[in-house]
């Protein structure tokens, strides 16, 4: 199953200057839960915005860079289609960022899992739009925001919609 998994504001931010634009320790464990024993696909932006690889994944990185040195424990490719084909059939592949590979496989993807941030901010990357007419939304959970979160939000699963079948 492929499934996008992300961070967005309401009006569908995902970050600035290759930083989120907020800090949601709640959203972080649901992230390393679910993603947490899986292969993640993100673009060479997104990979380098993290300190280290993040433990206990396979990451799998899109680059165009045909000298990009690959990191230790990780697989580097060059393209989405050539990312999935590396990822093993019958089992969870997550994308993980950034926005460019999200326009690219959101109409690829079975699942979306989305916590909405109840705020809107300036960014200079964005989430697609999800289509209600191809998406259904299967799975909310608000969570008001209090000491360790600045902002409510709610954890929303959407699953590719029958409808249209």
């Amino acid at each position: 199953m492929l499934t996008l998994i992300a961070a967005t504001s309401t009006n569908n931010a995902l970050g600035k200057d290759n930083q989120l634009v907020w800090h949601l320790p709640d959203d972080f464990k649901r992230f390393k839960a679910l993603t947490s024993e899986h292969y993640i696909i993100m673009g060479r932006k997104t990979f380098e915005s993290f300190p280290k690889p993040l433990p206990n994944r396979t990451h799998v990185i899109i680059t165009r860079q045909s000298d990009y040195i690959t990191p230790e424990g990780c697989i580097v490719v060059s393209s989405l289609e050539e990312a999935i084909e590396v990822c093993p059939k019958n089992e969870d592949v997550f994308i993980i960022g950034g926005g460019e590979i999200y326009k690219q496989s959101i109409d690829l993807a079975d699942k979306v899992e989305l916590t909405r941030v109840h705020t809107t901010v300036e960014a200079d990357t964005f989430f697609p739009e999800i289509n209600p007419e191809k998406w259904e939304l299967v799975f909310e959970e608000l969570h008001p925001k209090d000491e360790k979160h600045a902002f409510d939000f709610t954890f929303q699963t959407f699953i590719k919609s029958n409808r249209n079948s």
